[in-house]
């Protein structure tokens, strides 16, 4: 039981990390917009994103039981415990630090799925993983930066066409307020989406060690009465990460992939929490980074297509591409290690 235990509080400090550095990648996903356009200063916008990331990870676990019951085969736990836990988290936070350094936004959702599946297939082969519910993962990977796109693409083109006649000035201060309140709620939206990325992990690694000491009525009931400290740690994980902020990732969504003024930003923002907000809902875990950037794209498109630095844009895509290989490879090799030394 002493080993269990202390497994069990290195599966929580490893969570509580992944939480922190997905915050301080994601950051950019809730304030670089209203960063770029300078309606908010950075640290008012940060201090704004924390607070509503933070509700967002406090409230809905339908994401949090999609990545603790269903990517892997319960005989995968039972067999190794906490190895594929830790073998994706390490691979994840090694990944995202990086990607954080070099200014690029990927998906830590992503990459911590990848490194679960690829953790899973080193300790039981491809039987290991729950491909149904992979399949409904993979199909969001596509079908949500292309609702973003084409959400924020066609808001702009309504906003457009319904404010033609307002003056500029007019238009400016009215969206200055609007893209406040449109932050907020992509915070709050992404909170509730990567914010319970920690709470499904602690309390995968919680039912895993209340079965191996015997309690198996507590581990069963984990999943409809989540402990609440377990949701404000994850919460403040991920507040904390984007309190510190991802600067470099701000820059790139914020001001270097296309150039934005209020109403385009408040066009990006809103088009990409609805989709975040829905995925949300029916518990289908989403890259927050996918949807934003590519309603960003969307937006900028609308002047013309020369006004997105599709080259930056390119950049991003090969980071979210590469993510899944490396997160897999990396979550692969960790799970063998832990395989043959254990």
């Amino acid at each position: 039981m002493p080993e269990s235990l202390w497994l069990l509080r290195l599966i929580i400090a490893l969570a509580i990390g992944f939480g922190i550095v997905n915050g301080f990648n994601d950051a950019a996903n809730a304030i670089a917009t209203v960063i770029g356009t300078r309606v908010l200063s950075p640290r008012n916008a940060i201090i704004m994103a924390a607070i509503c990331n933070f509700a967002g990870a406090a409230t809905g676990i339908e994401v949090a039981r999609t990545i603790g019951e269903g990517i892997l085969a319960e005989e995968v736990f039972s067999q190794f415990t906490y190895a594929p836990l830790i073998a994706a988290l390490a691979s994840i936070i090694i990944w995202g630090t990086l990607a954080t350094r070099y200014g690029l936004p990927i998906s830590l959702t992503h990459g911590f799925m990848a490194g679960l599946v690829g953790a899973g297939m080193a300790l039981l082969g491809t039987g290991a993983v729950v491909w149904n519910v992979m399949q409904q993962i993979l199909s969001a990977v596509v079908t949500a930066p292309v609702l973003g796109f084409t959400g924020g693409f066609a808001m702009m083109v309504c906003l457009f066409w319904l404010f033609r006649r307002r003056a500029p000035a007019r238009m400016r201060g009215l969206f200055s307020n609007l893209q406040i309140l449109s932050a907020a709620f992509m915070a709050y939206s992404h909170g509730k989406n990567d914010g319970q990325m920690p709470i499904g992990i602690m309390t995968m690694a919680l039912v895993i060690y209340y079965k191996e000491i015997g309690q198996f009525g507590q581990a069963a009931a984990l999943w409809d009465t989540i402990p609440w400290w377990v949701i404000i740690v994850s919460a403040l994980a991920i507040s904390s990460g984007m309190a510190i902020g991802g600067w470099r990732v701000i820059r790139t969504l914020g001001l270097r992939v296309t150039t934005l003024r209020p109403v385009q930003g408040f066009a990006a923002q809103a088009s990409a929490g609805i989709v975040i907000e829905i995925a949300s809902q029916r518990g289908i875990p989403v890259s927050t980074t996918h949807c934003i950037s590519a309603s960003i794209m969307g937006v900028g498109a609308t002047r013309r297509l020369s006004a997105v630095r599709w080259g930056v844009a390119g950049n991003m895509v090969t980071a979210w591409i590469l993510t899944f290989p490396i997160c897999g490879g990396l979550g692969y090799l960790f799970a063998w290690l832990l395989k043959m030394i254990f």
